[in-house]
């Protein structure tokens, strides 16, 4: 099966956000500070301590956001036949959805505490504000990039001829 241009595209778009993301972790496993201050005062500090435990966390979170990169490419490369379609098309859709609900909820939950609703004990404003303009939202744009992935290789899929004896 050959992908169609589109489908290319969406896919490798997928990639290309997902290893943007995924380099974005072993930059502050290795010690970069650039982007820190938004993930909030906890995490900035724990950075800062560059105990082992949290650098091979740090890691190991950009090894995982590697994972949905791979399968996106794999709906377009040849090596992702060794798959079947149908496994591939669940993986990604299923990341996809997962990505997006994970920065829906995110982004759901701050504009609750913004609107009074929610009331939590004590805010790091550098740390709300970063997730709710920056972090949930490459989330649910991570995830939208993976389901269109799926979405778009499911229909070229479909619209090739199928060989019939």
């Amino acid at each position: 099966m050959s992908p169609d241009r589109a489908s290319v595209r969406i896919a490798y778009a997928a990639t290309v956000w997902w290893v943007a993301f995924a380099a974005l972790s072993f930059y502050w496993a290795a010690g970069g500070t650039v982007g820190l201050a938004t993930l909030g005062e906890g995490i900035r500090s724990l950075a800062a301590e560059r105990d082992s435990w949290f650098v091979a966390t740090v890691a190991a979170t950009g090894v995982l956001k590697l994972v949905p990169a791979a399968l996106a490419l794999s709906l377009v490369r040849p090596w992702g036949d060794r798959v079947s379609l149908r496994w591939r098309l669940a993986a990604v859709g299923g990341l996809g959805v997962l990505s997006a609900l994970y920065g829906g909820i995110g982004i759901a939950t701050k504009l609750l505490v913004l609107v009074g609703v929610i009331a939590p004990d004590g805010i790091d404003p550098q740390g709300f504000w970063g997730h709710l303009l920056l972090w949930d939202p490459v989330w649910v744009t991570g995830g939208v990039l993976l389901c269109a992935a799926a979405f778009s290789s499911r229909t070229s899929a479909r619209s090739e001829p199928r060989f019939t004896p």
